[in-house]
């Protein structure tokens, strides 16, 4: 899957509120299927659904342990979709940056022009 591909489908796991409290509990370590479930209003069914987006996405993963079903957090994705995201917040911060300036600019002049009027 390319990069491009492979963020789309981190964005779309991370997209769902529930995806994202089982990643926030996974992120405190593991936990089997039924203890993620725990904290849901929803059927063992619906959560397995979740966690298939998730696996799919390799935000997840499954090992068993006997009869345990362990499910664990995996961050390559996340910290693929954060340099993606990085490179954004690098743009924007230098874009009001910039705007920072222009107002400083302006609020300068303002001011010149004010102590011009009062002389």
């Amino acid at each position: 899957m390319d990069h491009h591909d492979q963020l789309s489908t981190t964005f779309a796991a991370l997209a769902d509120p529930t995806r994202r409290a089982i990643l926030e509990r996974l992120a405190d370590g593991d936990a089997t299927v039924g203890e993620l479930a725990e904290p849901f209003a929803m059927t063992l069914p619906a959560i397995s659904k979740h966690l298939s987006v998730l696996e799919r996405a390799g935000l997840v993963a499954k090992d068993r342990d006997g009869q345990r079903r362990n499910c664990r957090i995996t961050a390559t994705p996340l910290k693929s979709a954060t340099s993606w995201l990085e490179e954004y917040r690098r743009h924007w911060e230098a874009n009001l940056d910039s705007l920072d300036a222009y107002l400083n600019s302006l609020q300068q002049q303002r001011i010149h022009q004010t102590q011009e009027k009062q002389s």
